[in-house]
C-alpha cells in the first residue's frame, strides 16, 4: 500500500514484508509516504502545510478537517530512502526467469470441470496472468519508466474529469451519458510517449496515439502526451468497474492489475456500493499500492461522511490507503477548479519528480504483488487440485470397471464355465476317439526321428478343431467381459457430477469395446497358446519311469493343459461328460505332480498377463477421453507449488 510502510524495490524482491505491519501509533508516517518534507506539498499547490486530518489521514481539501503535524511523514521517509540504499540490487535474471516460469504453467491447464468455486478460479487464474504479463515482468524488465498511476471508479466517479484537471486540458470524454470512457486513456510526458506505444507494459492491449475523440469503441490503449505531467509520470483514464457493458469491468480489473498505484475515485452518494469495496478489497488482496478520492463531497455534512468512509475503508482492511476528498463544486471544460484537487496534484508530482520516492511506490507495489503469490497461488492450486480429484474419481471408475472384469475373468478360466457347447463337444470328440492316446507314442524298438517328426506335424484334424474351439471360446469371453466393462464405466461417467462433461463430446462412443479389440484379442490368444505348447516342449519333463517307453506330441499335450487349466472337471457338465479327471490324471502321470503345477503356474500367469495389457490398452481410451477434455492432472498442482517455491529463492 501506498501508506502502508515503506521499502525500496531491492526489499521487496528480497521477500520482505515486515514493514506492512504497523502500529497505531505509527499512521501519521504512514499516511505520509511518500516523502514530504515538512510543508511540501503545501509550497507546491498553494495551501498551507499540515492540513491533513489528524488519525484519518486525509490530505487537504476544502471539507472542515482538523491540523496534524508533517514531520512524521517527513522522517519516515528518510528511513526509507536510508533503507532503499543499503539494500542489494535485485536479481532480475532470476526473477525475471521465476515470474516467466510461473505464467507458463498457468497456461498449461484450464478448469473444466464445473466444481463449486470454479468461476472464482477461473477469475483469479485470469488475473495472475495478466498481473504477470502486463506488470510484474514488465515492471521488472522496465526499471527507471514512468509510475503508473490508474484511475479506477464506478460510473459518474468524476475520474475522467480528475484526469483532465491534473492534465489541464479534456484529453477524456465526460457527460452524462454513461458510460463516457470506452477506451483506457493513457497519458504521459512525451519523452515516454514512445515506451508506452510500443513498450512490453500490456501487452494484449492494442495501442493509438491521441488526442482521441469521444468514447472510442474497443479494447485499444489510447496513448496521448502532455507536457503538464512530469516524465516520471503517466496517468490512466479506464473504463468504469461498474458499467453495464462487461468488457469493461474485465479492462478495468486489467488495468488495475498493472497499475503502480491504483487511485479509487468514488463519491459520497455511491461510496458505500458494494461494488466500490470489491474492488478495493480485490486491489488489496492483489498487492497493489492504493489511494482513494471521495468526490462530491456535500458542504456542511462532509465531514460526517468523511468519518464515516474512513471507519469503512478500516473495517475492510484498506485504512492505510493514501485519502483526498474533492468538494461538490462547479465542473467547466470537463474539468474541476484547480484548488480542489491541489493536493492530489502535490502528491502525485512530488512522488513522481523524486526518484526515491518514485522507487518506494513502485518497489512497495512489486513487493506487494509478489507477497501476494505466497497465497493465491497456493489458492488457485487448491482449486486445481479440486479439479484432479474429479479426474481421480473417473479414472478410479475406469480402473474399478476393469479391474472387476479382470477378477470375473480369471474366475471364468478356472470354474471350468468356458468348457461348455462346442469347446465340450470338441474336447470329448478328442479324448473319446483315440486321438488323446494317440498323441503319447509308446516306443517299439527304434523308431526313426523322421517318422516321429512326420508324426507330430501331421496334427489330426480333432485336434486342429480343438484348439480353434478354445482359442473361439476364450477370445468371446474375453470380448464380452471387455464390452461389460466398457459399459460400467460409461454408467459410472454418466452418474457421475463430472462425467456429464467428459461425456458431451467424442467420449460418449466408449460404451462399447474398442474396433480393434477383436483382433488383438485373437492375436493375444493365439500366441497364449503358443506359450504353453513351448513349455510344454522345454519344460514338461516327462518322469523317468515313462520317459524311456512314451514319447508325446507336445501340440496335443498343451490342449490337455489348457483343458485342466480352464477348469475342466469343476463344473457340472464336465463330471457327466465321465472323463472328468483325464486331463489331471494323465498330465500328473507324465510329468509329475511338481512339474505340472510349475508349467501350470506359468501357463496361467501368462494368461492372466497377456488379459491384462489387453484391458489396459482398453482402459486407455478414457484416460485420452479425460485428457482430450483438458481435466488438470496430480502433476500441474505440483508444478505450481514449485513455481511458487522457485519465485521464492528467486527473490
Amino acid at each position: 500500500m501506498v501508506a502502508s510502510g515503506v521499502k525500496s524495490t531491492a526489499e521487496t524482491a528480497a521477500g520482505s514484508s515486515e514493514s506492512r505491519g504497523e502500529t497505531a501509533g505509527e499512521t501519521a508516517v504512514t499516511s505520509a509516504k511518500p516523502s514530504e518534507k515538512p510543508g511540501e506539498a503545501g509550497a507546491k499547490s498553494g495551501e498551507k502545510p499540515g492540513s491533513e486530518t489528524a488519525g484519518q489521514g486525509w490530505a487537504a481539501a476544502p471539507v472542515p478537517s482538523e491540523p496534524a503535524g508533517g514531520k512524521a511523514g517527513a522522517k519516515g521517509a528518510g528511513q526509507a530512502r536510508s533503507a532503499a540504499a543499503s539494500r542489494e540490487p535485485l536479481r532480475q535474471s532470476d526473477l525475471t526467469r521465476a515470474l516467466s516460469d510461473l505464467r507458463d504453467r498457468l497456461d498449461t491447464f484450464e478448469f473444466v470441470l464445473e466444481v463449486p468455486g470454479v468461476e472464482e478460479a477461473r477469475e483469479a487464474r485470469l488475473e495472475l496472468r495478466n498481473q504477470l504479463e502486463d506488470y510484474a515482468l514488465p515492471r521488472i524488465q522496465a526499471a527507471g519508466v514512468p509510475m503508473l498511476v490508474v484511475l479506477g471508479g464506478s460510473t459518474g466517479a468524476g475520474k475522467s474529469t480528475l484526469v483532465n484537471t491534473l492534465v489541464g486540458s479534456r484529453v477524456s470524454a465526460t457527460g452524462v451519458l454513461r458510460p463516457t470512457t470506452s477506451s483506457p486513456i493513457l497519458v504521459c510526458h512525451p519523452d515516454h510517449a514512445e515506451w508506452f506505444l510500443k513498450g512490453p507494459m500490456l501487452p494484449g492491449m492494442g495501442r493509438v496515439r491521441g488526442p482521441a475523440p469521444d468514447a472510442i469503441a474497443g479494447d485499444q490503449l489510447v496513448i496521448i502526451s502532455s507536457d503538464v505531467l512530469p516524465p516520471g509520470l503517466a496517468l490512466l483514464d479506464s473504463p468504469d468497474f461498474d458499467s453495464v457493458f462487461e468488457d469493461h469491468y474485465e479492462f478495468a480489473t486489467k488495468l488495475m492489475a498493472a497499475a503502480d498505484l491504483w487511485l479509487c475515485v468514488t463519491t459520497a452518494a455511491r461510496y458505500a456500493d458494494a461494488q466500490v469495496w470489491q474492488m478495493l478489497q480485490r486491489a488489496r488482496d492483489n498487492g497493489a499500492s492504493i489511494g482513494v478520492v471521495l468526490s462530491r463531497v456535500p458542504q456542511g455534512a462532509g465531514a460526517e461522511v468523511v468519518d464515516h468512509f474512513g471507519e469503512m475503508l478500516a473495517e475492510q482492511g484498506v485504512g492505510d490507503a493514501r485519502r483526498f476528498t474533492i468538494p461538490e463544486t462547479r465542473v467547466e471544460d470537463s474539468r474541476l477548479p484547480e484548488e480542489t484537487i491541489e493536493d492530489i496534484r502535490a502528491w502525485l508530482v512530488g512522488v513522481a519528480e523524486d526518484a526515491t520516492d518514485r522507487e518506494i511506490v513502485v518497489g512497495d507495489t512489486l513487493g506487494g504483488v509478489l507477497d501476494s503469490f505466497r497465497t493465491r497461488i497456493p489458492e488457485l492450486a487448491k482449486h486445481v487440485e479440486a479439479q484432479v480429484e474429479q479426474r481421480a474419481e473417473l479414472a478410479q471408475l475406469v480402473e474399478s470397471a476393469y479391474g472387476t472384469a479382470l477378477a470375473e475373468l480369471d474366475e471364468a478360466t478356472r470354474n471350468g464355465s468356458l468348457l461348455r457347447g462346442e469347446v465340450l463337444a470338441r474336447w470329448q470328440d478328442f479324448a473319446g476317439t483315440g486321438d488323446l492316446l494317440r498323441a503319447l507314442h509308446v516306443r517299439r524298438g527304434r523308431l526313426s526321428l523322421t517318422r516321429r517328426s512326420s508324426r507330430r506335424h501331421r496334427a489330426p484334424s480333432r485336434v486342429r478343431s480343438l484348439k480353434a474351439a478354445l482359442r473361439s471360446g476364450l477370445e468371446s469371453l474375453i470380448l464380452s467381459t471387455a464390452e461389460h466393462a466398457a459399459e460400467q464405466v460409461l454408467a459410472g461417467w454418466r452418474g457421475h457430477p463430472a462425467g456429464g462433461q467428459v461425456l458431451a463430446g467424442p467420449a460418449a462412443t466408449l460404451g462399447t469395446a474398442s474396433p480393434e479389440l477383436s483382433r488383438r484379442v485373437t492375436r493375444a490368444v493365439s500366441s497364449w497358446q503358443d506359450h504353453v505348447q513351448e513349455l510344454i516342449r522345454t519344460e514338461g519333463v516327462t518322469k523317468r519311469s515313462v520317459a524311456k517307453l512314451v514319447s508325446f506330441d507336445s501340440e496335443a499335450l498343451s490342449l490337455v493343459l489348457m483343458i485342466g487349466l480352464l477348469g475342466y472337471g469343476t463344473s457340472d457338465v464336465a463330471v457327466e461328460g465321465g472323463t472328468s479327471a483325464v486331463p489331471q490324471r494323465l498330465l500328473k502321470a507324465l510329468f509329475g505332480a511338481e512339474s505340472l503345477r510349475g508349467m501350470g503356474a506359468k501357463a496361467r500367469a501368462d494368461l492372466r498377463s497377456r488379459i491384462g495389457m489387453l484391458f489396459d490398452e482398453e482402459a486407455i481410451r478414457f484416460g485420452q477421453a479425460l485428457d482430450a477434455a483438458g481435466i488438470p492432472d496430480e502433476t500441474v498442482p505440483v508444478q505450481l507449488y514449485q513455481a511458487t517455491y522457485n519465485l521464492e529463492v528467486a527473490r
